[in-house]
């Protein structure tokens, strides 16, 4: 038995869900190791990997990675340890990843956008062994309180002296490690806590490669071409985007841009500097990069198929997105339980407006309208989805392993070979897929359901809203009331604007869905993928009206 051969089995034991085993992946790697394994012999000289301070091509990618695998063996880690991380988009964030997955670990990123606080019961939560840290999380350790923290290292790009490149700047002994298993916990991806405190999601190696494969296979037409240069400017702690952005470019022996910068200015530069052609950003981001006056459009000259998730995306942006690039801007839905996307528009925009699209070919979609049994067509319930049951990829995606040691949360979540997600939709005749709302942000008032996603998108398209977000007011009488919450552009007086949005909601809306209270403010609660926290709206709105 190799070492921690017996902790990775309590560990598999622990997340067992109620799918079974996955088939192997359709002509694609079994592993994110064979993965950087395969594409360093089959296109050593091929560029691979490019950040601020560093590139290389797939050769010299797989002697990075051997070369931490062995400094992060020094430390004492083995199979089933975690390795956590905090950090900026750079190459040696990716290079930590990959030699996490070489080495059997099991890999933590964590935000930036998270106070110290949040971070510390992650990494208890995990129980992580080591904790790769940005300087800016170095110099706020303090900010952790009475929270222990693991042995923390810095990686700092671009910093010779930091412990992450004095590290592998030695000469360490081969590692001795058992090849990982693929169907062994290999990630822990934290939800983005919008309806409460965080839960871990675990995925596995089989998991995270087999979305890079599906997309190859399956993805949006000419977005995921080998040719084409992928940039990724959301957060790479965030374990959907390390699959979509490196571990896809291995499968496809194509070059991954970590851009250390989120904001439209920044992702111009990068544009320019890079020759990228795709990324994915907020609707807003995108927005920005077509609108903004600051922003020299030749800049962009090389963009051709940017995305964009995270938010509403307004009939504005579709036209703008259009008539720059000549088709229609591609969306989806997707969650971290699923890994990554389930569902995406149709390219030609034969899309039914406000859906999200179809099932991607190697998932199926259902919709339970809560005991058990498939919801008729157009028919609102819970959003499940599984591996399709026919054809070359039947059996062969999978979703999470389970939650990190919640039992409870997993048996909710995973019955019956289905992942539950939590959310309320609907399938039309054609498989399309329209989101009502988290099953946890329905609005009961006096005994009606009111999905705020619905009024949501009547409120977004008012000029002069920037965003809108609709939640719950407890209501003795009613049960709840209905508030909406906006972020205003500046554009338009707030007496104005609420004056707008009422009219547009009594003529769109039915009477009992209508806002009773609006709420203006400077900027929402968001988090590192610039998705509105709505606890912290909740909360925004309890203490405002509270007494109302």
């Amino acid at each position: 038995m190799t070492p921690g051969e017996d902790h990775v089995s309590r560990l598999v034991a622990r997340t067992s869900s109620a799918h079974a085993a996955p088939r192997p992946i359709p002509e694609g790697p079994g592993t994110v190791d064979a993965a950087v394994r395969i594409a360093a012999a089959q296109w050593p000289r091929r560029e691979a990997l490019v950040g601020r301070h560093a590139r290389y091509n797939f050769a010299a990618l797989h002697a990075r990675v051997e070369g931490a695998t062995r400094f992060l063996a020094s430390l004492g880690l083995a199979q089933g340890d975690r390795l956590a991380a905090t950090a900026v988009n750079d190459t040696e964030l990716v290079v930590a990843f990959l030699a996490a997955m070489r080495l059997g670990l099991i890999w933590v990123g964590i935000g930036r956008a998270l106070t110290m606080r949040e971070r510390a019961e992650m990494l208890l939560d995990c129980g992580a062994r080591v904790y790769l840290a940005d300087a800016e999380t170095l110099a706020k350790r303090a900010e952790a309180g009475d929270a222990p923290l693991p042995l923390t290292l810095g990686l700092i790009p671009g910093d010779p002296d930091c412990d992450w490149s004095r590290g592998l700047a030695l000469d360490w002994p081969a590692a001795s490690y058992a090849p990982p298993d693929p169907l062994a916990p290999a990630a822990i991806a934290y939800t983005s806590g919008t309806t409460g405190s965080p839960k871990g999601a675990v995925h596995s190696q089989h998991n995270i490669v087999a979305l890079a494969a599906a997309n190859r296979a399956f993805g949006r037409a000419g977005q995921w071409e080998p040719s084409l240069r992928r940039g990724v400017a959301l957060p790479l702690t965030i374990l959907n985007l390390m699959a979509l952005g490196p571990v896809t470019a291995l499968v496809n022996g194509s070059a991954c841009v970590c851009m250390d910068r989120i904001d439209a200015l920044g992702i111009a530069e990068w544009v320019k500097a890079e020759g990228i052609q795709t990324f994915a950003g907020a609707p807003t981001t995108i927005h920005d990069l077509l609108t903004r006056p600051d922003i020299d459009q030749s800049k962009l000259a090389s963009l051709i198929l940017p995305t964009a998730g995270g938010g509403h995306v307004t009939d504005d942006l579709r036209a703008l997105y259009r008539a720059r690039f000549g088709v229609e801007l591609g969306t989806g839905y997707g969650l971290t339980e699923a890994m990554a996307g389930v569902a995406e528009t149709d390219p030609d925009g034969a899309s039914p407006a406000g859906s999200c699209g179809r099932a991607y070919p190697h998932i199926e979609i259902g919709i339970d309208r809560g005991d058990g049994v498939a919801a008729v067509s157009d028919e609102p319930g819970e959003i499940r989805v599984r591996a399709v049951r026919k054809g070359p990829w039947a059996h062969v995606y999978s979703p999470m392993l389970g939650y990190w040691e919640r039992p409870e949360a997993t048996r909710e979540a995973l019955r019956d070979g289905w992942l539950y997600t939590g959310d309320i939709g609907a399938l039309d005749g054609n498989g399309y897929l329209t989101i009502k709302d988290r099953r946890n942000d329905l609005i009961i008032r006096g005994g009606a359901n009111i999905y705020p996603a619905e009024i949501e998108r009547i409120l977004a398209a008012e000029p002069g809203v920037r965003a809108g977000v609709v939640v719950g007011l407890a209501d003795e009488r009613l049960g709840e009331r209905v508030v909406a919450v906006i972020e205003a552009d500046g554009t338009v007086a707030a007496a104005h604007l609420e004056q707008a949005l009422r009219a547009r909601c009594s003529a769109g809306l039915a009477r009992y869905k209508h806002p009773e209270f609006y709420l203006f403010v400077d900027a929402l609660p968001r988090n590192a993928m610039n998705k509105v926290i709505k606890a912290r709206v909740k909360e925004l709105v309890a203490g405002q009206l509270a007494g109302d």
